[in-house]
């Protein structure tokens, strides 16, 4: 039996959503060709400036590792002033939330004394830091920077004429993408600039002097003006242009781990210049390879004696060490009950409904109804370690379940939301895809973010999975002013 769709452009094959009207109208009138030509323009361009991701593991005819160009679709997903409002104001919540949990996982540790998380669920999670117990970090905010996975759906047992937002994943650790949400907002304008004129399309571009502000906002310095640095694993890593996107935008150094020491607690940069301190650190390594003293011993890629300076209280980490504890899928089912403890309000965004490994009786839903299910690794990452099993094989599924049955606290279980769609460019015209959306919100002085987010959309015809290491694309999102 299929599931009813829900079209974020189209109410019905005749019927254009009121949002969309302005742009449909355009749309119609544009010739095949120069939409072609204006795809191809876009991808020439995207390679001239590199915008391109290493995807591990794959390798090209001669053996090399592979740089994929991530597919940038033309129509764009649109959003109306009054849903994005409150999305906004579910995000604020989620995220408000999340970093008060974080606090409190390393120090009081209330919400485990009160019997609403177990506490093996923290202490024997992969990504919990014993290391940043009772350390005290700017301003007690962990993620700085938070990528929340949202998708829309359906409204169950309805026609497919309503849908709800939900949040399918909180990203706290090193979240990337918003490189991607800024140049595909420049494509767009580039390409098509009478749209911007007809069509009152909120800013993104302010993201990297919002992003500088909420970085210098945590500085221990007292110091005005706070030496803020990027630091990347290098240019191997998959999301290498994003951090010399950003640290170009923002206007402060890139680093990699050989530019950095430690001398009395203080963190240095190696400049032509001398030795010069820095402030704050925006991180996109991971925790295990930040100091080797500490971590992983044979780790080049962090700087020996990094958390002896954090826990002086001398440089601020973003996002900090020990963050991932929150973002890790056997903790997401929690979330709304975080909400109402740390907050005392109910969530405004609900979560997926999720079904825990760990837990006897979803463990027995779980096994039964493995064909109907989207099964994921707590650890997996990236849309590796999962199961769709609408379109998994007999022979995926019973190799999924042998999996969960040995190891059943590894892995959590969600129904197969019919994700909403968008017309897309494919091959053999315009098509609807599957798309998600990922606000990036920031957490300074304040919660703030851009109007906004990166639309994925999964580019094979039916696919759930929008990962662009999964083969997924990109849009340009609209949050219309009016």
């Amino acid at each position: 039996m299929s599931r009813p769709m829900f079209d974020e452009m189209n109410a019905s094959p005749s019927e254009v959503r009121a949002h969309y009207l302005k742009y449909a109208r355009w749309l119609s009138e544009q010739p095949e060709e120069v939409m072609l030509s204006r795809r191809e323009e876009a991808e020439m361009i995207f390679r001239r400036v590199g915008i391109t991701f290493a995807v591990y593991g794959a390798k090209d005819e001669d053996g090399s590792g592979t740089e994929r160009l991530i597919p940038f679709d033309l129509i764009p997903r649109v959003i109306p002033a009054h849903e994005w409002r409150r999305m906004e104001e579910g995000l604020v919540q989620r995220v408000t939330a999340l970093n008060r949990f974080i606090h409190d996982v390393y120090h009081d540790q209330e919400i485990i004394k009160a019997g609403i998380i177990p506490a093996d669920q923290i202490f024997q999670n992969a990504q919990f830091r014993p290391e940043m117990m009772g350390v005290d970090v700017p301003q007690q905010i962990y993620s700085h920077i938070s990528g929340i996975d949202i998708v829309r759906a359906p409204v169950p047992g309805g026609d497919g004429t309503e849908a709800e937002y939900y949040v399918l994943e909180d990203n706290l650790r090193v979240p990337s993408g918003v490189s991607y949400m800024l140049e595909d907002r420049k494509m767009m304008m580039r390409l098509f600039p009478e749209l911007f004129t007809e069509n009152r399309v909120a800013p993104v571009a302010h993201y990297p002097d919002l992003l500088l502000e909420t970085l210098r906002a945590v500085s221990p310095a007292t110091t005005a003006e706070p030496t803020v640095v990027v630091l990347t694993p290098g240019m191997y890593n998959s999301a290498y242009f994003e951090h010399a996107f950003l640290a170009q935008q923002m206007g402060v150094e890139l680093v990699e781990g050989q530019d950095l020491f430690v001398k009395d607690n203080f963190v240095y940069m190696r400049t032509t210049r001398g030795p010069k301190r820095v402030d704050v650190i925006y991180r996109r390594v991971d925790d295990d390879f930040l100091d080797p003293l500490v971590f992983r011993p044979n780790s080049t890629l962090g700087c020996a004696g990094l958390l002896s300076a954090y826990r002086a209280g001398n440089v601020a980490i973003c996002n900090a060490i020990g963050t991932g504890v929150a973002d890790d899928k056997s903790i997401y089912p929690y979330v709304p009950k975080m909400i109402d403890f740390y907050l005392g309000q109910k969530p405004i965004l609900n979560n997926v409904p999720t079904f825990m490994g760990r837990d006897p009786e979803d463990l027995k839903y779980i096994l039964a109804h493995l064909k109907d299910l989207v099964v994921k690794e707590v650890h997996g990452a990236g849309g590796y370690g999962m199961l769709v099993g609408p379109a998994a094989t007999a022979a995926e599924i019973e190799e999924f379940r042998q999996a969960v049955v040995a190891k059943p606290e590894g892995y959590i279980a969600q129904p197969t939301l019919s994700l909403s769609t968008c017309p897309t460019y494919v091959k053999s015209g315009i098509a609807p895809r599957h798309i998600d959306l990922r606000p990036f919100v920031l957490s300074g002085k304040e919660v703030q973010m851009v109007p906004g987010g990166l639309t994925r959309v999964a580019l094979k015809e039916g696919s759930l999975v929008v990962n662009s290491s999964q083969g997924g694309g990109t849009k340009d999102t609209w949050i219309l002013e009016n």
